[in-house]
């Protein structure tokens, strides 16, 4: 159930007190409802690396109810205990989790750039590519960076293996010089003429790219 509810997903700590949940004394985050009615009670907690367990008691007894955690577990009743479970997991992923895809280092900087710069989080708008996402200017809603996970055969045939990228827009007759097949790319799936396509792997330095995102973030207005 954890795994599939908080897949490519990251808490928020910052949203977690708004959503209800309480500091206790060895830092651990804790929320708790009723459910069932009110004949049962479950408590979820959020440690301090991010990660969500949840237990399940008997508002009569204080019993702690385990059958909903065992795989082997089956039956009507059993079966509407975790779904309300879900149900309040599911809520806590949508909101208190940032999603989170990209696992690069430098991936990672550079979407923390765009959303303290410009207020920006990354749009995911293909489902059959989850790992595929844009940013796009408020005002016009014209896309001004795309992060991929590619294979890098894509981009240089000696190579095999995943690598994280991002798509920028570019002058015409600067990408024309720019492209070297080693550090920079022609646009990937995108048109060749006004992106251009990096490496998120550490062979640009980051302020670099972000300066090559704030001049996109500019050529998309026009």
């Amino acid at each position: 159930m954890f795994e599939e509810i908080f897949a490519h997903k990251k808490i928020d700590f910052g949203k977690l007190a708004a959503f209800g949940f309480k500091t206790e004394k060895d830092g651990v985050y804790v929320y708790a409802v009723n459910i069932s009615g009110g004949q049962f009670w479950l408590k979820i907690m959020v440690d301090n690396s991010g990660n969500v367990t949840s237990r399940v008691f008997d508002n009569d007894t204080g019993d702690e109810y385990v059958l909903y955690r065992a795989e082997n577990a089956v039956g009507a009743f059993v079966g509407e205990i975790r779904q309300e479970c879900a149900k309040v997991l599911q809520k806590i992923a949508k909101e208190c989790c940032h999603d989170s895809i990209f696992k690069n280092d430098e991936t990672l900087a550079v979407i923390a750039y765009v959303r303290e710069k410009y207020g920006d989080e990354l749009e995911f708008l293909w489902q059959k590519f989850p790992d595929n996402a844009v940013f796009r200017r408020k005002d016009n809603r014209k896309w001004y960076a795309a992060i991929l996970t590619v294979s890098a055969k894509k981009l240089a045939p000696e190579q095999d293996m995943p690598v994280e990228v991002i798509d920028l827009r570019g002058f015409p007759e600067e990408i024309a010089g720019l492209t070297d097949g080693k550090k920079y790319f022609p646009g990937y799936h995108m048109n060749k003429i006004h992106w251009y396509t990096i490496c998120l792997n550490g062979s640009v330095a980051l302020d670099e790219i972000c300066r090559r995102v704030d001049e996109s973030y500019v050529l998309a207005k026009k």
